[in-house]
């Protein structure tokens, strides 16, 4: 199983927070909203906790949380969305680090019922592939909204939670963190095409080699072996 780039605790609860920092000084969040995990050796999570700001929590706010979501350590509640989490982690070993916030641009675009769209940059199906899949709508702790996430998740790396917002994993926080600010970054690409005109798509042939460089690459299912088709 691949571990996390930094496998002492210290050094994860620095990173954890130093990423949660980046996400509020982004403006990603506001309140209490959004949440960060990594992975832990030992079947275990680091994660922060409820009814924080993410530009406030602290090392020691962090809690420490076993294969099913139990507080080990910590002075403080786990948050709600956390089965998202633990569904990343358990469908996939490669995944060491969830992100859940809400970008206003993608967050917008999902409001409006408006898909955000990789094929606009070549860049973009290399990094996040040929689409991003929109969860539907569904109040949160929902079990259709797990379900259907958990369905996905081996297929993709980025995830619009309908009228709700986005959630990334990755190899590490960076990574996640990276794969979010490309989402959200793409949005704003978008919005301004709408404005002054009309999106332009990669034709289906580019796409077809941008993928093919993307599993070369040993980015996205193809890449890490997995077959079948998504649901979505």
């Amino acid at each position: 199983m691949p571990t996390p780039r930094q496998v002492t605790l210290p050094g994860q609860r620095r990173e954890l927070v130093h990423w949660c920092n980046k996400v509020w000084e982004r403006g990603w969040v506001a309140n209490h909203d959004g949440n960060l995990s990594c992975r832990l050796p030992g079947r275990r999570y680091l994660a922060t906790p409820t009814s924080f700001s993410k530009g406030e929590v602290k090392e020691d706010d962090l809690l420490v949380l076993d294969r099913f979501g139990k507080k080990l350590q910590g002075r403080w509640r786990p948050f709600s969305e956390l089965t998202l989490h633990l569904a990343a982690f358990n469908t996939r070993e490669d995944v060491n680090a969830v992100l859940h916030a809400h970008p206003p641009t993608a967050t917008g675009f999902t409001v409006a019922g408006i898909d955000v769209h990789t094929t606009i940059l070549a860049e973009a199906v290399i990094s996040l592939g040929d689409r991003i899949p929109t969860i539907p709508f569904a109040l949160p702790g929902s079990e259709s909204q797990l379900e259907v996430l958990t369905a996905c998740m081996p297929y993709y790396d980025a995830f619009i939670l309908g009228r709700h917002g986005v959630l990334t994993v990755g190899k590490d926080i960076e990574q996640a963190y990276l794969r979010m600010e490309l989402l959200e970054h793409l949005a704003k690409i978008q919005q301004v095409a709408m404005q002054v005109g009309t999106p332009k798509h990669l034709s289906p042939h580019e796409i077809t080699t941008l993928m093919r460089k993307r599993t070369k690459g040993g980015l996205g299912p193809a890449g890490r072996g997995v077959s079948g088709q998504p649901p979505i």
